[in-house]
């Protein structure tokens, strides 16, 4: 979404969870792009729309407006191509990580964290979605405030969790996709897996890792990779 978004000429100084209000249009033309492209799930756009991280732009009393617009694009554009082609897809409220350090890192603490999470998927379950995804998750504590937070709102809504890793395929925190898929695992996650990073090649060896330490299904959503500067043009090799 925000790499698409960005390429409509959105700045990245803009929070782009706010265009679910302001722009609503353009967030449900993205996802019916995606639809025609063969999409089955759609991510809400509700990446960074946690209070802590809307704080940032003067946004965390919107809140609740931000979520509750997200989940209805989402829906919209999938009872559109119902109405228009018959075809079906689910929509899952997208939760990224709160852009803070937490105990003993940082100073948020992890019950401050959990509720900023329950504040935010309170609002997409009570939208509607199918699923949630918590996704990015740079370190292990965050991602289980996370999962905790989901199962307190809605103990019966699968959740995905995806952790994101480094060019040393290990978590931010320094934990090992074992580590992570094993511990997600024993913490109730639905699917586990590893999203954004460095590229697929990166992503392929942190699956390839997790596969053992679990048997939940496994989720790899890696981002293009880092660009190399070839004859003075930056090529995604």
């Amino acid at each position: 979404m925000g790499t698409v978004l960005y390429a409509r000429g959105i700045f990245i100084n803009r929070c782009y969870e706010e265009l679910n209000l302001s722009d609503p249009g353009l967030i449900l033309s993205v996802h019916e792009e995606y639809l025609q492209a063969g999409a089955e799930i759609l991510e809400t756009n509700t990446f960074g729309a946690n209070p802590i991280r809307l704080a940032r732009y003067g946004l965390a009393d919107k809140a609740t407006e931000i979520n509750a617009a997200g989940v209805r694009l989402a829906r919209q554009a999938v009872e559109n191509l119902s109405n228009r082609q018959g075809g079906e897809a689910w929509v899952a409220g997208s939760v990224g990580p709160l852009g803070v350090r937490l105990e003993p890192l940082g100073k948020t603490g992890l019950d401050e964290a959990r509720v900023a999470f329950a504040q935010q998927i309170r609002v997409l379950v009570e939208g509607g979605v199918d699923l949630l995804i918590i996704e990015t998750m740079p370190a292990l504590n965050e991602a289980r405030q996370a999962l905790a937070a989901a199962h307190e709102v809605a103990p019966e809504l699968p959740v995905l969790v995806m952790v994101t890793v480094d060019d040393e395929d290990t978590c931010l925190d320094g934990a090992s996709p074992e580590q992570a898929a094993a511990l997600l695992t024993e913490w109730g996650a639905s699917a586990v897996g590893v999203n954004c990073s460095t590229g697929p090649t990166t992503v392929l060896t942190a699956i390839e890792a997790m596969r053992p330490a679990t048997m939940m299904p496994l989720a790899a959503m890696p981002n293009a990779g880092m660009p190399r500067e070839v004859q003075g043009r930056n090529i995604y090799l």
